[in-house]
């Protein structure tokens, strides 16, 4: 079958586009489903780069997140057949990750473990389907599970423009929230402006934390007067003691990842002062998936595509991602 296949750690000049890649062979509990869409996410990046602690399998078929239809099922499978068109949650909670500890999305066909699968309204196309679990599933979960955001939360948002920000721009605003998106260039400005953020800023031009103050009003230590109630910060690095300056009292830091590094400079001198609360979410469930596919269903969400690419172009499309050049998310359709 076709695949794109990570053989060695290095740059995504490894990736190598074959058309010869064995076919998976079923087994007991497990379907092979025919791929239709899978998304990338920058924890693609980090597995072709190579992972400090995470050894991967070689060759490895890449791509966490996908959907796709059923074309074989296992013995000990019940509840699924041939044809049912389902959405994968990418974690195996034997053997890890879809994409880094066992063959993902990249490829024509996927083995997968029957308890990974959900089932995709007749509504869902395979593409929205796949831009979800890693990036809309992630935000669903620190945004909506954990009950962070109410109407008229003033909530700022740093990364607004890949695949992560645009799923936290379009819950949050969903939720009644005033948003502020934050991005690197003048086309994802407007293009976050286009769907709906309500003041936008390009932070290699502006210190988005002393836009903030003086937007909204200086963080007053003793009422709960001036600055942001939520900052969603996935980046780390050198955007967040900022971040700590430009919230209220009370207010809140959302935290699922660090992109920009994991260990920035601190001070807990505005923790404690202004009681802000740093709230910790950690990945997303079965139920954080389902619910955005009701969403899309009814048509409350549309999650944002950048662009679609055929199989033998995906390094390029993840190529996007490393450079930060994409504003949601790269599909790839196999």
């Amino acid at each position: 079958m076709k695949a794109v296949v990570l053989r060695q750690h290095g740059t995504l000049d490894t990736l190598e586009y074959v058309t010869d890649f064995p076919d998976p062979v079923i087994c007991d509990d497990h379907v092979i489903i025919r791929v239709h869409a899978t998304s990338f996410n920058y924890h693609d990046v980090f597995t072709v780069r190579g992972m400090p602690g995470i050894k991967v399998p070689f060759p490895m078929i890449i791509g966490l997140d996908l959907a796709g239809e059923i074309i074989e099922v296992g013995n000990g499978v019940s509840g699924w057949k041939v044809g049912d068109r389902v959405l994968v949650n990418p974690l195996n909670k034997k053997k890890g990750l879809m994409g880094e500890m066992m063959h993902g999305g990249l490829a024509e066909r996927c083995l997968v473990a029957a308890e990974q699968l959900i089932r995709m309204p007749d509504q869902v196309s395979y593409a929205d389907a796949a831009s979800l679990p890693v990036a809309y599933g992630t935000a669903h979960r620190m945004m909506i599970t954990h009950n962070t955001i109410k109407k008229g939360d003033k909530v700022l948002v740093l990364g607004a423009s890949g695949g992560v920000g645009t799923g936290c721009v379009l819950l949050a605003k969903m939720l009644g929230a005033e948003v502020i998106a934050c991005a690197s260039s003048a086309d994802k400005i407007q293009r976050l402006s286009d769907m709906g953020a309500d003041h936008v800023i390009n932070y290699k031009e502006t210190d988005f934390s002393k836009w903030a103050v003086e937007k909204f009003g200086k963080p007053q230590r003793r009422n709960y007067e001036g600055g942001v109630d939520v900052v969603i910060n996935f980046t780390g690095g050198d955007t967040w003691a900022p971040s700590l300056k430009c919230v209220k009292r009370g207010g809140k830091i959302l935290v699922c990842g660090a992109t920009a590094g994991y260990d920035p400079k601190e001070d807990l001198r505005y923790v404690w002062s202004f009681e802000i609360q740093i709230i910790g979410s950690n990945s997303f469930y079965d139920d954080n998936l389902s619910a955005l596919m009701d969403l899309i269903q009814i048509g409350k969400l549309k999650p944002v595509i950048d662009v679609a690419l055929p199989l033998e172009r995906a390094a390029e499309g993840l190529k996007l991602i490393e450079n930060r050049e994409v504003f949601g998310k790269v599909i790839i359709t196999p």
